[in-house]
């Protein structure tokens, strides 16, 4: 092999792995990721909560019984999402989190009000949305 041949193939191989990296960027590093703000901002004006944590954190699985219970609760009302950063590491820069669990809570507008790092209980969670000044209705009989 030439000297000349072994650099076009370097080069080759190369080109074939950035290319391989961008195209899993592209299409992959989105799955389960919602882009700040993303969900708020979508086309339902809902008050939104997202935690970001991940199935390893004991706090972050004593949260997912409280998600899902709002979730239910607050369909139509609340948007409740849960990104996982220790399935999708990425998603814990682009919210800009350094610990989980965090919970991020938007306005209807996709505006985000307030950041808590920790555990936090539903009421909690319905009180911090009262303070910042949404009034969360659940359509549930055995809601708040």
């Amino acid at each position: 092999m030439t000297k000349h041949t072994g650099r076009i193939l370097l080069a080759s191989v190369f080109l074939i792995a950035v290319l391989t990296v961008l195209w899993i960027a592209f299409f992959i590093s989105h799955d389960g990721i919602i882009q700040t703000g993303k969900i708020a901002k979508g086309s339902r004006k809902l008050p939104c909560i997202v935690d970001v944590g991940a199935d390893y954190c004991a706090p972050c699985v004593m949260m997912v019984p409280i998600l899902e219970e709002l979730k239910k609760e607050y369909a139509g009302v609340l948007i409740v999402e849960f990104v996982d950063a220790g399935k999708n590491p990425e998603a814990g820069q682009r919210y800009g989190v350094r610990s989980i669990p965090t919970q991020i809570f938007y306005n209807a507008d996709g505006k985000e009000l307030k950041r808590h790092i920790g555990f936090i209980s539903k009421q909690e969670i319905l009180d911090e949305f009262q303070k910042l000044g949404i009034s969360l209705k659940s359509d549930k009989k055995t809601g708040t």
